[in-house]
């Protein structure tokens, strides 16, 4: 495997600057262009959320709540608890300060990105509505540009396997329950084979479902373990305030420590909160239009409004949080305490001797969301590569690796992961960039339009 590791880390040097210049560049361009539209209109996003300007008869499968609730499961999970670890692992405190400015861009790439999912919806071979990059990328470019989408969807049945996801929630069983210590001796591998074939099976029980099932399922968890991490949070801060403010210091003079020992020096750390930042909300990704594109809407602004709440829940929001009790604990300054070991450390720290045990019981619930949504990203690129009905045949492929990431090493798995979304982005973005004028004059007839409704 460490063959495999070490290829896949040359591959990413060559993809990294690309990544950075569309995320970053492109995203800066978007927000000037936009005129900070998506940060002006933020209480009417939450307004559009809550259900206020629903109608009964418009298309799609799910609402626009659900359709967030779908997307945030994806990115609040373990992006947020051991995403942003590993970051801090690898970068240091300074890293985070990158991850919140790729998230702040990021809210704008999916206002439009996710605009376009609704403007540009297909029908794939079962004549279903469809939405997503694929299709904004062929609907709105034109057939020219299919080589664009079909190099999307290749990347996204690698990008879209819940490895990460599995290998850490393995991570954490082990390291809570100490299973050869506390239930029977079979050895690690064993223990992480038998966890990784439990939670395989758990998720086969909901993904063979369909769409519909997952975003109920997905809608009722995401709310409870927003909450419950919340709460564990709060209590960790209220015990340790004095160290807040001096945590958040830590995190905004190390983002310019222009000696920073990461591989890259000063441009290596942005690089690294970039690829976290992706791993935490998915900004420019073209994940979240997959699922958006399903709302019952015909407002392609109201969609793209809704979803840039994302960035801002699970990155903004929780990621901090996570950063900073890391930081507070002083979790990551142990060492070997890579990705969900030091968030564990940093919990029991500061949660009176059990707050891993706490956080183990959130992560499960996030692992379990995570894995239900992204096998529906998979199956949307598969079906349109090939048909409908052959599409269906990922969610086995995904399951399968559920079981290969549960006993792989956190190395391999990122750098999976951090290879094909680098690849996922470049397709993307482009055709985001590409697309952007139609979202502005939808913008503009739509607030126009609201503004003489509301006079």
């Amino acid at each position: 495997m460490q063959t495999i590791n070490d290829f896949l880390s040359v591959l990413i040097s060559y993809t990294e600057w690309a990544m950075l210049i569309l995320l970053i560049g492109g995203g800066l361009y978007l927000v000037f262009k936009s005129k900070f539209l998506p940060y002006r209109f933020f209480g009417h996003a939450i307004a559009i959320t809550s259900g206020k300007y629903d109608k009964a008869d418009t298309k799609g499968d799910v609402s626009h709540l659900q359709a967030l609730s779908a997307a945030v499961a994806a990115t609040v999970g373990l992006g947020n608890i051991s995403g942003v670890a590993i970051a801090i692992y690898m970068g240091g405190p300074g890293v985070v300060f990158w991850i919140w400015i790729t998230a702040l861009i990021g809210m704008c790439i999916k206002f439009y990105s996710c605009s376009l999912a609704i403007m540009f919806r297909g029908k794939d071979s079962d004549e279903k509505m469809q939405g997503g990059p694929m299709f904004y990328i062929v609907q709105g470019i034109g057939q020219k540009a299919k080589p664009l989408a079909v190099f999307f969807c290749i990347a996204g049945l690698f990008g879209f396997l819940g490895v990460f996801t599995a290998n850490q929630f393995t991570q954490t069983f082990m390291n809570v329950v100490k299973p050869n210590e506390n239930l029977a001796l079979l050895g690690d591998f064993n223990w992480k084979l038998i966890v990784g074939i439990s939670l395989a099976v758990i998720t086969s029980f909901v993904i063979f479902g369909g769409l519909k099932k997952i975003a109920k399922v997905a809608s009722a968890i995401v709310p409870f373990m927003v909450l419950l991490y919340f709460l564990a949070v709060v209590v960790v801060m209220v015990n340790n305030s004095s160290q807040i403010w001096p945590s958040l210091q830590l995190i905004v003079t190390e983002a310019f420590n222009f000696e920073t020992m990461v591989k890259g020096g000063f441009w290596g750390l942005v690089i690294l909160g970039v690829r976290r930042a992706m791993f935490s909300n998915e900004a420019g990704l073209g994940s979240a239009p997959m699922y958006h594109g399903q709302s019952k809407t015909d407002e392609p602004i109201q969609e793209g409004l809704v979803a840039m709440l994302g960035p801002f829940i699970d990155t903004i929001v929780v990621c901090t949080l996570t950063a900073v009790v890391i930081i507070l604990s002083g979790a990551y300054l142990e060492a070997e305490s890579n990705g969900i070991l030091m968030t564990l450390i940093a919990f029991k720290k500061t949660l009176f001797g059990y707050g891993d045990v706490l956080l183990m019981v959130i992560v499960s619930a996030f692992a379990l969301s995570t894995l239900f949504t992204y096998s529906y990203y998979g199956v949307k690129c598969l079906s349109f590569l090939t048909n409908a009905k052959i599409g269906g045949f990922f969610n086995w492929y995904f399951v399968a690796t559920i079981i290969f990431a549960a006993v792989a090493s956190v190395d391999l798995v990122i750098n999976l992961i951090d290879l094909a979304y680098a690849l996922m982005v470049i397709p993307n973005m482009i055709a985001v960039l590409y697309l952007s004028p139609h979202v502005n004059t939808a913008a503009k007839h739509y607030f126009a339009k609201l503004k003489k409704q509301n006079a």
